[in-house]
Parts: C-alpha cells; sequence; structure tokens
C-alpha cells in the first residue's frame, strides 16, 4: 500500500452458499471493530443469487439471532467492480458513477463462508485481477472446503485422520447397495454431511441403516457429494487456531474443547450460533500440557500441508486413547467475537480488533501472482 493515501478495505460477505446468514454475521462483528482511523472501509454484500451490492458499513441489521437470519438484498443497487492492474486494486462503484466516488479498494477481506467463497472460487477472481487479500489462496481455500480432498491431502503428509466413506452423485444413483455396505463397514452410528460445507448445516447423526437414505438426501440438499464418517462417540471435541505472523511464518493458539451442546444431539447450527441454553465452550481446554502441545502441533502441519495463508481453525478429536486425530480445518472460521477462532486468540493475547488488523496488513504485504 502506498503512505500516501488511505487504505481502502473492501469488506465482501454474504454470498451464494447456505452460510449466507453465518457471513452477514461475522461481516458485522469486523465492520463494528475495523479501524476507521486507519483504514477507508467499502461493505460489499453478495445476494443469494450473486448480485453485488454496496451495503450499508452500519453492522446492525447483518447481526445473528434466534429471530433474524440477515441477508444482503440482492434488490438494493448493483456495484461496478472493475480492476486497476496499475496499482493491484479493484475500483468499486455504482452504477453510473464515476469511479472515484467509492475509489480504488487496496485489499479485499472475503468474510465468506462456504461454496462460492470459502472454496477457492472467490479467490481465483482476485487472483486473475491481482488484487490483494485476506486468507489462503485458490488450492488451499478449495482442498479445504472439500472435506473428501482434504483427508487425501493430510493422509498423504502423515497426519492422523478420521475414516471416512465418500458418496458420489452417480454412486448413490446406480448402486446404493455398495454405498450401505461401504457406510456399515465404518461402524455405526455416523455422521452423514454435505463434503463441502459448513456450520454443521446439512448434518444428520445415524444410528442404524434405516436412516441412511433420508440422511444422504438431506445431505445431497447441500452438496450432490456427501462424506460419512463414524461418530466417534466418546471423544472430547478439540480446536486450535493458526495464524500467520508478518514474517511468514504461523503460531497455534491455545486450544479450546466443546464440553456441552445443550439440548442438541450434536454440535449444529443452533448451538453454534444462536446462543442455545447448556453449550458449553472452555477455552483453554483442560487438557495435559503435552497433549495440548501435540495439537498445536498438529494444526501447525495441517496449516503447511494444503498451503494455508493468514489464518485457519483445526478440528481435532481426541479418542478414548488419548491421541488426536484431524476431522477438519476451516480457512475462514467462523468470525465472531463469540466465535472459538477469535475466542482462543483473545486467550492467547491477540485481541479481536488486532486479529482484523493483523490478517489486513498481510494481506496488503504479500505479493500477488504465484508464490
Amino acid at each position: 500500500m502506498s503512505p500516501a493515501h488511505k487504505p481502502r478495505i473492501a469488506v465482501v460477505f454474504g454470498g451464494r452458499s447456505s452460510e449466507h446468514a453465518v457471513s452477514c454475521a461475522t461481516a458485522a462483528s469486523v465492520l463494528a471493530v475495523i479501524d476507521r482511523d486507519r483504514y477507508d472501509v467499502v461493505p460489499i454484500g453478495i445476494s443469494h443469487d450473486g448480485k453485488w451490492v454496496l451495503e450499508s458499513a452500519e453492522p446492525a441489521r447483518l447481526q445473528l439471532t434466534a429471530g433474524h437470519l440477515p441477508a444482503v438484498d440482492g434488490a438494493a443497487a448493483a456495484v461496478v467492480v472493475s480492476n486497476d492492474p496499475a496499482r493491484h486494486a479493484i475500483t468499486v462503484a455504482e452504477p453510473g458513477a464515476t469511479p472515484p466516488e467509492l475509489g480504488a479498494v487496496d485489499v479485499v477481506f472475503p468474510l465468506l463462508h462456504g461454496p462460492w467463497g470459502e472454496d477457492g472460487t472467490i479467490q481465483g477472481l482476485f487472483e486473475i485481477g491481482g488484487i490483494r487479500y485476506v486468507g489462503s489462496g485458490v488450492l488451499a481455500s478449495a482442498v479445504g472446503m472439500d472435506k473428501h480432498y482434504m483427508k487425501i491431502v493430510f493422509a498423504a503428509a502423515g497426519l492422523p485422520i478420521t475414516p471416512y466413506a465418500v458418496v458420489k452423485p452417480r454412486e448413490w444413483e446406480d448402486d446404493r447397495g455398495a454405498v450401505r455396505e461401504a457406510v456399515a463397514a465404518l461402524g455405526y452410528p455416523v455422521f452423514v454431511k454435505p463434503a463441502r460445507g459448513g456450520s454443521s448445516l446439512g448434518i444428520t447423526k445415524v444410528y442404524d441403516v434405516d436412516g441412511l437414505d433420508d440422511a444422504v438426501e438431506h445431505a445431497r440438499g447441500y452438496d450432490p457429494k456427501v462424506l460419512v464418517e463414524p461418530s466417534a462417540e466418546g471423544s472430547r471435541e478439540i480446536e486450535c487456531g493458526v495464524l500467520q505472523r508478518l514474517d511468514g511464518d504461523a503460531d497455534a493458539s491455545k486450544v479450546a474443547e466443546i464440553t456441552g451442546y445443550g439440548e442438541h444431539e450434536f454440535y449444529d447450527f443452533d448451538a453454534k450460533y444462536l446462543g442455545e441454553e447448556g453449550v458449553t465452550l472452555q477455552v483453554p481446554a483442560d487438557i495435559p500440557d503435552e497433549l495440548a502441545e501435540e495439537i498445536q502441533r498438529l494444526a501447525l502441519l495441517a496449516f503447511e500441508a494444503i498451503g494455508c495463508e493468514g489464518l485457519a481453525r483445526v478440528d481435532f478429536f481426541v479418542g478414548h486413547d488419548g491421541a488426536p486425530v484431524i476431522n477438519e480445518i476451516n480457512t475462514m472460521p467462523g468470525f465472531t467475537p463469540s466465535s472459538m477462532f477469535p475466542r482462543m486468540w483473545a486467550e492467547s493475547g491477540v485481541s479481536y480488533p488486532e486479529l482484523v488488523d493483523r490478517l489486513i496488513t498481510l494481506a496488503s504485504e504479500r505479493p500477488t501472482g504465484l508464490r
């Protein structure tokens, strides 16, 4: 960034995925803390049908509550986004306006969860234009989003993963018997989930073969490719955040544990985001130091294995044998102040506003193009 002008940050949120409301809530939190004395901020929403609109910088209406799922209004005036190759920036303007009305944007902060945002698609758009942006690049985003290929890469890197079966569209349509056999080999109960989804949407816990077909169809409503995993009964759910430093290396946060689901069968969407009673998160986790250090080590290796940049959250199961296995990695984890990633870093000495500023600074200083 040139020191002669105030850096402009485009905060992009919403999107076409089922996690649209979560993305809006994340944006509300970031917009509330981003340093307006240091940055000019341009909030850009993407509606469910893919329209880009200039949003209000007032975050209140974007907050997620039990009675309100926020959304970007696709009927609002669309914005025009064009590349400015001379500055490795984008120019944003309302239709009919001259570009300087909003001006060039130096860094994009894509607060998008799920497909068409967290999966490398929007990252590819930015890469084509030579635009700086927060977070992982195309490959890491795509691999992190697709739990099937994530497991393949982690296994190739020698990292411990949970067993799984993949249900591809043609397999489900042509030979459901073979699918049932593959799932039975995992041992019930199992979790059936979209292979490329998040926020616990589309997930069903299945106790026997009688519930499998409905669960697969439910998951296919979110993604035609489905992942099935053993439920890891009795395991502890541990999470660890990873944050890159300005020198390019990364640090692991203190670890946290999900210790109670309240009235929920598992840590589902309502338990995560709607403040349900009885849901308990412990930061830091009450585990032996040696186990915490091993989880931090594995989190950093997972971050490196898929080539992450900026930030990630790595989720683990710890079974009765005390050995951690990786459940998944999130390249754009939940990012409200009550989400696990910011809470773990707050416990590690990095406040929420400092997290936002660190990520913007990282994006502004890394080169565009292949790296």
